[in-house]
């Protein structure tokens, strides 16, 4: 067990079990050996590759899809581009880069990245302090009375979720213990109260999990509320699901390859498949409309990308392979085409916005 292991031992012992919410917040975000506050996980020399490492093409569309949500909107003063999650800032420098051909926006528009890590911000403000853009950093999303454009890529994947499983006498919460000298899974002795399980699981078999992730659905809420008083608009792309199901989807990825999700906190990444329905609900009852969730392949087929890769490869020839293949494997249904959903948040009156 690792140092991180060993402090959740001890805190385990001495309060007794905790939640897998809370194990998750712990091994992505303790301050001394949590993931993401201690190392860049991001492109090949780390855990996992996004989209925007993938190709520029894939920033670009999204920062143009923000620019057409501003100027339908009447080119709104004192608007906020919120990022959550930036990363390397790869996606935002792509982004930001496009938007220099949305006339006014870098002059109106603030740049909000939400980021915890220390890490990765110093990344961030070295990958973009060319942009020519206003920009500040937030550890965590601020409500503010003005309109809003986020993005949301590979982002709620990461929130914390809690997990509820069927058994003969109802359901039981899932928790982190310690059983001999190893973190361990293990069910809560107390029956989890009916009201706290949404009628559609109703028919779940024993053995079923439920899973729910409180602060995602609240974080919707706000960002919703928000863009359906002061206008704006959100754009998540996330890995998840459409309908809900009986298995868990919690999993821990290290060098590229899955891990055992308690094995040494802290040295994998920890995620766990979006629930978009949930989100669209939460969405719904902030006040705003929802567009999607669609496949990210169409998305971006939509969005023009077979088009923008043409002309790169006009531009840049010894290039055209490489090109082709990142335009494939962002939309192609066997690779990132159809695991990945895009979903957009806008205002009640607003219509439909590009890719949508």
């Amino acid at each position: 067990m690792n140092a991180l292991g060993e402090r959740i031992a001890a805190l385990i012992a001495a309060q007794g079990p905790i939640s897998v919410a809370q194990f998750m917040t712990l091994a992505l975000h303790d301050a001394q050996g949590g993931y993401y506050a201690t190392r860049d996980p991001f492109g090949r020399g780390g855990d996992f590759i996004t989209a925007p490492e993938i190709s520029q093409m894939f920033g670009e569309m999204l920062g143009l899809w923000c620019g057409q949500a501003w100027v339908d909107q009447g080119c709104p003063k004192n608007t906020r581009l919120v990022e959550l999650g930036p990363g390397r800032g790869t996606l935002m420098a792509d982004a930001l880069r496009a938007l220099k051909r949305v006339p006014g926006f870098l002059d109106e528009v603030e740049l909000v990245l939400v980021e915890a890590s220390p890490t990765l911000r110093d990344i961030q403000r070295e990958r973009l302090k060319d942009s020519g853009a206003r920009i500040r950093w937030s550890a965590h999303f601020e409500v503010q009375e003005s309109p809003l454009l986020l993005l949301a890529n590979e982002f709620f994947d990461a929130l914390p979720v809690r997990q509820y499983v069927k058994t003969a006498r109802g359901w039981c919460e899932r928790m982190v213990v310690v059983k001999d000298g190893e973190l361990d899974f293990a069910l809560a002795p107390q029956i989890t109260p009916a009201a706290a399980i949404p009628a559609s699981r109703a028919g779940a078999p024993d053995g079923g999990v439920y899973e729910t992730a409180p602060a995602a659905i609240s974080l919707m809420e706000e960002i919703s509320r928000t863009i359906a008083s002061h206008g704006g608009a959100a754009l998540l792309i996330d890995y998840g699901y459409a309908d809900a199901g009986f298995g868990e989807t919690l999993q821990a990825v290290r060098d590229h390859r899955f891990a055992p999700v308690l094995a040494d906190p802290g040295a994998s990444d920890l995620s766990a498949h979006v629930d978009f329905t949930a989100l669209g609900e939460a969405a719904r009852h902030g006040g705003a409309q929802i567009f999607g969730p669609r496949p990210q392949g169409e998305f971006l087929d939509g969005l023009g990308i077979g088009v923008r890769a043409r002309r790169l490869i006009q531009s840049h020839p010894p290039e055209a392979e490489s090109l082709t293949k990142a335009v494939a494997r962002l939309t192609a249904p066997d690779q990132m085409g159809n695991l990945f959903r895009a979903m957009a948040v806008l205002p009640p009156s607003a219509p439909p916005p590009p890719g949508f």
